[in-house]
């Protein structure tokens, strides 16, 4: 057990590391940031911060030295640096977890391994590859580079009429994933907190919506359709969750289909679509991904109202930050990032309804 006063390493310094600190603070632990960026949202409220490269062997040991348990905010970390790490101090969680959810094509293959629904896909390797995948699978579809993208970053859409050859310049000619499209009613997801023993406590599921790639509000409780899909979605979630030995939050997001639910992707991590449950559920996810990792008993992941909703504050709509304050029943979350770019998450806002 990892005991309150102890220190926790957090790779990554962005907003979700910064939700992460605050609850891992006020059950007494000490925080240290280990990320490259200049500007970290999570380092205004760390003890200690390390700016260097998450390939840097020397730092990566120092940092070890210096913490009692490391964990991630995001995925795209060096899954070589988390095993590194791994052999000097509990990782959680661990490297196998990254390697699959940094390959769509290794994830893919993954959950088809558990008896997951996916969408209809084909590696592609070059021009000619997204030429055979068009040609089998069908259009509309869409082709997403292997590793490194999130927020609709590394995609482009190929309807019946697009240009194959420029969306594979678009995509930066790099190892890609050919989806076809899905026949769905709603998106929606579910975050699984799972401890070292085995025990899992699992979130209401939330319907999301996005926009340009990116989530722009989830809402709880979900729809109908989604509703009866939970059940099928949450014996998956569980079931990868243990084969990966996964310690810690992980979210899965599913399309709501006809047949049943089609997992979209995996989060090894505290997600977007999860900030609602700081004032939305009895326990936080950033709570009992804390827990999970220390340790600790998990909380109770139930809601703490009737209903929730929460909305991200994407570029611009930082600004309206007095407005949402004028409304005594939202809870404003600001990121403290310094420069507004169109398209960048600025911070969140979460309603309860009574």
């Amino acid at each position: 057990m990892i005991v309150p006063g102890s220190t926790i390493g957090i790779l990554g310094g962005g907003q979700l590391g910064r939700m992460l600190a605050i609850a891992a603070a006020s059950m007494g632990y000490r925080v240290h940031i280990f990320a490259p960026d200049e500007e970290l949202p999570a380092g205004d409220v760390a003890a200690e911060i390390t700016r260097a490269s998450y390939t840097d062997r020397a730092a990566l040991e120092a940092f070890a030295a210096s913490v009692d348990v490391v964990t991630l905010e995001f995925e795209n970390v060096d899954a070589a640096s988390v095993a590194l790490l791994a052999n000097l101090v509990p990782t959680r969680p661990g490297a196998r977890a990254l390697e699959i959810a940094q390959d769509r094509v290794a994830e893919k293959e993954f959950f088809v391994s558990l008896g997951g629904r996916v969408a209809p896909y084909r590696a592609v390797s070059s021009l000619a590859d997204l030429e055979a995948a068009a040609y089998e699978i069908g259009a509309p579809g869409i082709l997403k580079t292997r590793r490194f993208g999130y927020d609709g970053k590394g995609q482009a859409r190929i309807d019946a009429d697009a240009s194959l050859d420029e969306a594979w310049v678009n995509i930066g000619e790099r190892p890609a994933i050919y989806e076809g499209f899905v026949d769905f009613e709603a998106e929606f997801s579910l975050l699984l907190a799972r401890a070292k023993n085995g025990e899992t406590v699992a979130y209401p599921a939330v319907h999301n919506v996005h926009g340009g790639g990116i989530l722009e509000r989830s809402a709880i409780p979900a729809p109908p359709l989604v509703a009866a899909q939970v059940a099928e979605a949450e014996a998956l979630a569980r079931t990868a969750a243990d084969a990966l030995g996964y310690v810690g939050l992980l979210t899965l997001e599913f399309f709501a289909g006809n047949d049943g639910p089609v997992v979209n992707e995996m989060a090894p991590r505290v997600h977007n679509s999860g900030h609602w449950t700081i004032e939305g559920a009895h326990t936080s996810q950033f709570e009992n991904h804390i827990r999970a990792i220390c340790g600790l008993p998990l909380g109770d992941p139930r809601l703490s109202a009737r209903g929730v909703s929460m909305q991200n504050l994407v570029g611009d709509a930082v600004h309206d930050w007095a407005r949402i304050l004028a409304d005594p029943r939202a809870h404003l979350h600001l990121y403290g990032k310094s420069e507004v770019k169109p398209g960048r998450k600025m911070g969140h806002v979460t309603w309860l309804e009574d």
